[in-house]
């Protein structure tokens, strides 16, 4: 895998991606080394100024009024970390600890930090070697950035903590450090404050978040083409010149990838005939490319957020481009936090739809000839009846979870931080959103597979075929009754590993 170069410049989202979800090296281009040096000096002559100097030469916070001597900067320093690392509860996940760790390595390159080359450099150590740092999941309120989770981190490059190896096993930071080869750092003036006070952790889970909701929802649009075709509905709504009556991008690439996907369909030639009396189809199937796109387009709008966020310089106090250093607030998270709850607010609406697609699968009165709950011996067998409850409860787990957290502020640090965005708390939900999305769309594709198993001799459309034809590598055709939740689980797999997209893709080409 080629290393990603963290530079002057942003990193792009896909690069993120790379280093964070697939271990991608990376190394610090020579230019953003003599910019970091630069800047540096800065710091060094206000050390020795006699004026106090935020970051440089006070405290923090609430505590910023007191000068601390030169002796005792060092302590200042060590000790922001060692308090500010106030996480609780579970562990976060590897890639977010990574994102986080990249994302912050990035900052440091711009040069407007004022950190030591040696400290950017034990950040680039730390990720080549696999060495992940321990970060709970509370702590962090969104405003002076991700304080806790970047504390973390931030002590674990000073040799104290605790990481999980590149093999995930449980390690004391010294330790694992010192296995790596990599000298803990003895942090220098204003370096503690530019480890911990940036918007890393909530534009990581913002950035992978993207990432994963544009292959769920083009998978969204696989699951509602199997749907459609197996409950005999029709693609004429998804005709190109319907869609262009009301220009929504997101809409009109749903819309094409349904009359892709559903492309050669024998089961709906089968109805295209002056004896079909059905005059419209329901909601949850006619109107899926204006809810999956409306999806699209909120992705479209964060990708933009994050897009200029990748693109920024966080840190209070900053050097700017002039070598002043200024005091600012571009650590509040609140740009990030509402797109990460309108995210979930989408991601909440697909997936509610996908459930009613399922759900109309299993009543016998409307789903056009079908076995009730798709059952091989109704009565005897319940088929696919509890599979709907399980969706159903993920769906309305969704609905909480799109209750905003940005619309929350708990003041902190006696008033000084008076006004927080809590957008780690709404990236966190975004997470546990996606992770649900993920399985209602996965249960919608194993009841569709096995609907279209039922219309036989009646053959799906060849895209649809290959989505159906790949899940039964995982999942086998369905008789009586089986323990369902491996049945689920699998299909799950099949939908998280892109695998189901591409099947689709293998026929119709790239999705939009």
């Amino acid at each position: 895998m080629s290393a990603v170069a963290v530079g002057i410049g942003p990193l792009s989202p896909d690069e993120v991606v790379a280093v964070a979800r697939h271990g991608a090296p990376i190394e610090i281009s020579p230019a953003a080394a003599d910019e970091i040096s630069l800047s540096r000096k800065v710091i060094e002559t206000l050390a020795d100024d006699v004026t106090p100097h935020y970051g440089v030469s006070t405290g923090f916070g609430a505590l910023a009024t007191r000068h601390i001597p030169a002796a005792s900067r060092a302590q200042l320093q060590r000790s922001l970390v060692r308090s500010h690392a106030a996480g609780s509860g579970n562990e976060v996940e590897r890639e977010v600890v990574r994102a986080l760790m990249v994302l912050r390595l990035s900052t440091l390159a711009t040069g407007r930090t004022g950190v030591r080359l040696e400290t950017a450099a034990v950040y680039a150590a730390l990720l080549n070697a696999g060495l992940t740092p321990v970060v709970r999941e509370y702590g962090s309120l969104g405003c002076s950035g991700d304080l806790a989770p970047l504390a973390h981190c931030a002590l674990v490059a000073m040799g104290e903590g605790e990481v999980r190896d590149a093999d995930g096993v449980l390690r004391p930071a010294g330790q694992a450090l010192a296995a790596a080869g990599i000298t803990p750092l003895a942090l220098e003036e204003k370096e503690g404050l530019a480890l911990i006070n940036g918007t890393d952790g909530m534009l990581g889970m913002l950035t992978l978040a993207c990432h994963d909701l544009r292959m769920l929802l083009r998978t969204a649009d696989v699951g509602a083409a199997m749907s459609v075709e197996g409950q005999l509905g029709t693609d004429a709504v998804f005709a190109p010149d319907l869609q262009a009556l009301r220009p929504h991008p997101g809409q009109a690439n749903s819309a094409a990838n349904l009359m892709a996907l559903l492309a050669g369909s024998g089961v709906l030639a089968s109805h295209r005939s002056p004896e079909c009396t059905r005059v419209q189809d329901a909601y949850s199937l006619r109107c899926a490319p204006q809810v999956h796109g409306a999806g699209r387009d909120t992705v479209a709008h964060a990708e933009l957020v994050a897009s200029r966020e990748l693109a920024s310089a966080i840190d209070n106090p900053v050097v700017t481009l002039d070598r002043r250093v200024e005091s600012n607030g571009n650590f509040h998270g609140a740009p990030l936090a509402y797109v990460l709850d309108f995210l979930a607010i989408a991601v909440a609406d697909v997936a509610s739809m996908a459930e009613r697609r399922t759900d109309r699968f299993l009543d016998p009165a409307r789903n056009h000839g079908l076995n009730a709950f798709l059952a091989d011996d109704p009565g005897v067998d319940s088929g696919y009846m509890i599979a709907q409850y399980t969706q159903a409860s993920i769906v309305s787990e969704l609905k909480r979870l799109a209750v905003p957290a940005s619309v929350d502020s708990i003041p902190s640090s006696a008033m000084q931080e008076d006004h927080v965005s809590m957008g780690w708390s709404a990236a966190r939900k975004l997470r546990r959103a996606i992770d649900g999305m993920t399985r209602v769309i996965a249960i919608e594709l194993l009841t569709a597979a096995r609907a279209l198993d039922m219309r036989a001799p009646l053959q799906p459309a060849p895209a649809t075929a290959a989505v159906r034809d790949g899940l039964r590598g995982d999942v086998p055709a369905s008789g009586t009754d089986r323990y369902l939740a491996p049945d689920i689980e699998a299909a799950v797999g099949y939908v998280a590993s892109g695998r189901a997209l591409a099947a689709a893709e293998s026929v119709t080409g790239p999705l939009k």
